[in-house]
């Protein structure tokens, strides 16, 4: 298959380019930064691009590329996220509204809108996000994380409509926080109660393509 990864390079987005690669796929990787330290286990399966999802042109040069080379996508995981928050309600920055909409939102935009036709493309493509609990239950001090991430469910849900019948899906998976092994191994004595480890994370993302289900929420924290 053809798997493109928006957040690559964050623990979470290593853990899925891991994953695919294991299994003979093809990885796209796709992170602002340009960093992949799990780019030399599978040089010939994958490759890492430099784009900035913030800027639309980019992104729509992105799946253009994409589809000159490929001609479909099979799969796009969009990994891209960010944490801001406060102690009260009334101590909420606007401006960390401001950064989590641009991550959590308006990347996810810009990549379901040029990425759709080849989603449809592929006989069965896959659409996933990783969204929180604390978009159903916000707490004050998360009112613009669980706003944005409400938001992105939204957009989601939006987008598994439009891929009704199509043969592709979209999918959200609920997490109340990721942990991976750097985590564990700064904080030996933290138990991470309900926390998701990346590469379950990255399990359920690959179990979606047994599945025909779209525009559902899977809570990883069960």
């Amino acid at each position: 298959m053809i798997i493109l990864v928006a957040g690559a390079a964050g623990p979470a987005g290593q853990a899925v380019v891991r994953r695919f690669a294991d299994q003979g796929h093809t990885v796209i990787g796709v992170d602002k930064s340009g960093a992949d330290g799990t780019l030399t286990e599978h040089p010939s399966e994958r490759d890492h691009r430099q784009v900035d999802l913030l800027d639309f042109d980019a992104v729509r040069k992105l799946a253009a590329d994409v589809r000159a080379e490929h001609g479909r996508v099979d799969g796009v995981v969009h990994l891209v996220g960010g944490w801001r928050g406060s102690k009260t309600f009334a101590e909420t920055k606007l401006e960390d509204w401001a950064l989590l909409h641009d991550l959590l939102v308006r990347t996810l935009q810009h990549v379901t809108l040029a990425f759709e036709p080849l989603l449809k493309a592929s006989e069965r493509g896959r659409f996933a996000i990783v969204s929180a609990k604390a978009a159903e239950r916000p707490t004050q001090g998360n009112a613009a994380y669980g706003t944005a991430k409400a938001a992105a469910e939204a957009w989601t849900l939006a987008f598994a409509d439009a891929l009704e019948g199509t043969g592709a899906t979209a999918n959200i998976l609920v997490v109340k926080a990721l942990v991976h092994e750097g985590m564990r191994a700064a904080a030996p004595d933290k138990k991470f109660p309900g926390f998701t480890d990346v590469e379950d994370l990255a399990a359920a993302i690959e179990g979606l393509w047994d599945t025909d289900v779209n525009g559902t929420r899977t809570d990883l924290t069960q």
